[in-house]
């Protein structure tokens, strides 16, 4: 059993790899599933959505590979995290669609427990902000809005999850219910530092007990599929969401180690060792992942729009048919021009976490057209990741003395104009892996390594190869005019802010 799947459930769309035992891919398949936009601001998917998807991906990319289930030593899985899903104890039925970690409604919920006081409070014991992104204030909302599910929690009929968490619950045919410190650590409801549930949180944000799974250590038995999903039993070894399996993929191991992934939104997240560091400019404390009990943690900061700005390009503008366009686009764009994208199409991630404001292009000219939206979309992406750069290294001192690289993955390092413009802004290195899959690979590392087919970490990270290095080139005066043009275009923006209401 030489071969680990691995469920890689995304937010719009779920994927399996099959990995071979020195880490190559044996074959893989992606499935798209629908998005749900009931109202402005507001995010869902039909969790039995996201049940085909994966199990239709899994047996498609075992099928492709020439394997069984008597070949798979094990089974991670990697999720979109903070999507939220309430479901039936007894039935295994949704009662209400998956709250996505992008939906935006529980903004008046976190409004109240700000103003009630309770953030002080809830950041000290979980790491995180109050906001809409986390699932304690989702989890609150459907027990509010779906008739009768109030007083079925309370009875202890219903259970809550994030993804892995339903996908576990679903994959062992309702045997276990059961989720990983990382994704626990995103809830708004667990304590970071005792590693537990807290009782406190539970109150505050009125969710029953009886609704949490069980937290257990990113590499660890989970529990067994049912037969008849794969043609045979395939135990389930691995769990961590997205970001957290990518910084695992990517073998940031050691403090100091940065990994950014740049999908939807961009994630950054530094390894700062076994100490969780309070952060000052509203970065994140999160677990980057549990092995034997022991918690290793990362300041993380969230951009909401990276990739999602090429599709506005793509699918709002109609400028690009293929996001593989952008590049070249940008390439042929007008020099003289200073036009910024401050893509707050949901409001701003860190570090200014404001969901109200929305986004602008400032710089315009009479000679501003496609090539010049497609370098300030790029761009923006880098300047974001600027901004999450510079608060990580002033919320933790020994970053500056770290001679620190960035390491890239998800759709859009695969920009060579994107990355070089990225080491140009951030004046560091930016390096690219030969497998780009690393947040699949997370998942499955920790599911081979339970199993015993992966070693420990410190070889693990002896397997991670470099494609490119990207080395900056611009000179410091033109890295200094571009970055003080995008603090103004972010200044305007935030100015633009009318307050609540």
């Amino acid at each position: 059993m030489s071969f680990v799947l691995a469920i890689d459930q995304g937010t719009t769309s779920s994927r399996a790899i099959v990995f071979r035992s020195d880490i190559s891919i044996a074959a893989s398949a992606q499935q798209e599933f629908p998005q749900h936009f009931p109202a402005s601001g507001w995010v869902e998917h039909e969790p039995e959505d996201i049940w085909t998807s994966t199990v239709a991906t899994c047996r498609e990319a075992l099928r492709k590979a020439g394997i069984g289930a008597k070949d798979i030593a094990a089974i991670g899985i990697t999720n979109q995290r903070e999507t939220t899903v309430v479901w039936d104890r007894a039935t295994g039925t949704a009662v209400h669609r998956a709250i996505v970690w992008q939906d935006r409604r529980t903004a008046d919920i976190c409004a109240k427990l700000k103003s009630e006081g309770h953030e002080p409070a809830i950041s000290a014991k979980t790491g995180l902000i109050i906001d809409p992104y986390f699932s304690g204030t989702k989890v609150a909302w459907i027990l509010d809005h779906v008739p009768g599910a109030r007083a079925r929690a309370e009875r202890g009929e219903l259970m809550f999850g994030t993804v892995d968490c339903y996908l576990l619950w679903r994959l062992t045919g309702g045997k276990v219910h059961a989720t990983d410190a990382t994704n626990a650590s995103r809830t708004l409801l667990f304590n970071i530092h005792t590693g537990e549930w807290d009782d406190e949180l539970l109150k505050i944000l009125r969710v029953p007990r009886s609704m949490l799974p069980e937290v257990k250590d990113s590499s660890a038995k989970f529990g067994d599929s049912v037969a008849d999903l794969f043609g045979g039993v395939i135990a389930i070894s691995g769990i961590a969401g997205d970001q957290q399996a990518a910084t695992i993929g990517q073998a940031c191991f050691s403090p100091g180690m940065i990994k950014s992934t740049y999908g939807t939104g961009c994630f950054a997240l530094l390894n700062t060792g076994a100490t969780p560091v309070a952060s000052k400019n509203k970065l994140l404390t999160t677990i980057a992942y549990q092995l034997n009990g022991k918690r290793t943690y990362a300041l993380e900061g969230s951009i909401f729009v990276a990739g999602s700005s090429v599709q506005w390009l793509r699918d709002g503008l109609g400028i690009i048919k293929q996001a593989s366009e952008t590049g070249p686009l940008a390439d042929q764009s007008d020099s003289t021009q200073s036009v910024y994208l401050v893509p707050a199409f949901v409001g701003l991630g860190a570090p200014y976490w404001n969901p109200r404001v929305r986004g602008a292009l400032f710089g315009l000219t009479r000679n501003t057209g496609p090539a010049e939206l497609a370098h300030a979309a790029l761009e923006s992406v880098c300047y974001q990741t600027f901004d999450l750069w510079a608060a990580m290294r002033d919320d933790w001192p020994e970053a500056k003395a770290a001679n620190i690289v960035l390491r890239v993955d998800g759709g859009m390092a695969a920009s060579d104009w994107t990355m070089q413009r990225l080491a140009d802004l951030l004046d560091a290195p930016v390096d690219r892996p030969m497998i780009q899959e690393t947040t699949a690979l997370g998942a499955a590392y920790l599911a081979g390594l339970n199993a015993g087919v992966y070693p420990e970490p410190s070889k693990f990270a002896d397997n991670w190869r470099l494609e490119h290095r990207f080395k900056p080139n611009m000179s410091q005066a033109t890295r200094e005019r571009k970055l003080k043009g995008w603090a103004r275009a972010v200044k305007g923006v935030l100015a633009s802010d009318e307050g609540e209401g």
